[in-house]
């Protein structure tokens, strides 16, 4: 099955260059110059990936990855969890921090080589197809909390979690070694280092969003434990 790529880039030889690219590698690609552009091709066709640009002639990309996170889960077509590939010419590193925060899947600057475009598209949906294939690996459970390895979701009390598909590795990741104290860069290890990069803040803000989706007060986390100097840890039990 061809896998379906929305281009939301203003800059038209851009968008014309990874059309071309991403179809000489088996991608079919759309095009839209423009946010509303883009939600209309939503509204009619089914896509695997949104590549978005921040800046765009009739609003911010932070804004439209948040109006596709905001989706409810029977909007036609295209469901809110979407992968979404930012992308932008700007160097500054929050970008990047709030990109990740509201939803983004991962972020390229610009000027980008095509290849490197193709392998970070290439690893997120394998992370997003990972959703869909069947595992044999049982639930992790704590408490209130349930981690559905088989569905991918993460249940506090039953009720299932907002969680990207890169967060949710994350948690299991950390619950199946939960009571051991893992540092940024083995938690990039562990997830063979997908997104993250040599970027080891973007870990910080996923542990963030994770926090917000499974903590009754994500700013004094009883789950998951900063340890000062260290890393993490995913507390085995709660008080």
């Amino acid at each position: 099955m061809i896998q379906r790529i929305l281009t939301i880039e203003d800059d038209h030889r851009l968008a014309v260059m990874v059309r071309d690219y991403l179809g000489q590698q088996g991608f079919g690609v759309t095009l839209a110059e423009d946010i509303a552009q883009g939600f209309h091709h939503m509204q009619r066709e089914v896509f695997d990936l949104v590549l978005l640009d921040l800046m765009l002639p009739d609003g911010n990309g932070l804004d439209a990855c948040r109006q596709i996170r905001a989706l409810p889960p029977n909007t036609p077509h295209t469901s809110p969890n979407v992968a979404i590939v930012m992308l932008t010419a700007k160097g500054d590193p929050m970008d990047r921090v709030i990109g990740l925060e509201i939803g983004a899947d991962d972020y390229i600057p610009k000027p980008f080589e095509p290849r490197e475009l193709l392998a970070r598209i290439r690893a997120v949906l394998r992370r997003h197809e990972a959703t869909t294939t069947p595992s044999k690996k049982v639930a992790l459970n704590f408490g209130r909390l349930e981690i559905d390895r088989d569905a991918r979701r993460a249940l506090i009390d039953g009720a299932p979690r907002d969680l990207t598909a890169h967060q949710f590795d994350l948690l299991v990741a950390m619950a199946e070694r939960a009571g051991r104290v893992l540092t940024r860069e083995q938690l990039m290890d562990l997830l063979k280092r997908q997104v993250l990069e040599a970027f080891d803040r973007s870990i910080d803000v996923h542990i963030g969003r994770i926090r917000v989706a499974i903590e009754d007060d994500p700013k004094h986390p009883r789950r998951i434990i900063t340890v000062r100097g260290a890393g993490y840890v995913f507390a085995k039990a709660q008080d």
